[in-house]
């Protein structure tokens, strides 16, 4: 069993937008850890919070004693310390599993200025950008139309079939719908 300590940073591209997490994990027992993580379009806070789910499921799965977690999101740090209610909806849910999972551990968390936390806040820009780079899958749906020739020399089309086109990872496939 081990002491960490961990640096958590959650961001946005755009609020919400998306979205990536960092989590810097000292061992006094072991190797630093580094986790970026794509968390897809979220707001900030949220983030925020899947950084310090992300830190306490780690220190569980380590099975480590004690936690201190360092926190550039003041508002995420007063909850947890029950300096602030979380009234929520949207945060609530996360609030509540994070003091739920701190409580199996010697939980303390600290805030931190933006400028301390550098790495984490790299980690998880890291894992906007990267997701961001890849090539996304781009839907269309095809209508596939058929012609009538009608007296008077008119036209009809209708439609006969549609189909859905993917490009991206599986370019060029076409499924029927």
């Amino acid at each position: 069993m081990s002491n960490l300590v961990a640096h958590v940073d959650g961001g946005s591209l755009g609020n919400p937008g998306p979205s990536g997490i960092g989590v810097v994990l000292d061992r006094s027992e072991g190797p630093t850890i580094r986790i970026a993580k794509w968390i897809g379009r979220q707001d900030n806070n949220v983030a925020e919070y899947v950084a310090l789910l992300e830190a306490l499921h780690c220190a569980l799965a380590l099975k480590a004693r004690k936690l201190h977690v360092y926190s550039d999101s003041e508002v995420v740090v007063r909850q947890m310390n029950g300096e602030y209610l979380c009234r929520s909806p949207r945060l609530y849910s996360l609030h509540w599993i994070c003091r739920k999972l701190a409580r199996s551990l010697d939980f303390s968390i600290s805030h931190i200025r933006r400028e301390g936390n550098t790495e984490a806040n790299r980690l998880a820009n890291s894992a906007v950008r990267e997701n961001l780079s890849q090539p996304s899958s781009i839907h269309q749906i095809y209508l596939l139309e058929r012609e009538e020739n009608l007296p008077g020399n008119r036209l009809r089309r209708t439609i006969c079939d549609l189909q859905l086109r993917t490009s991206g990872p599986c370019d060029d496939a076409s499924f029927p719908i």
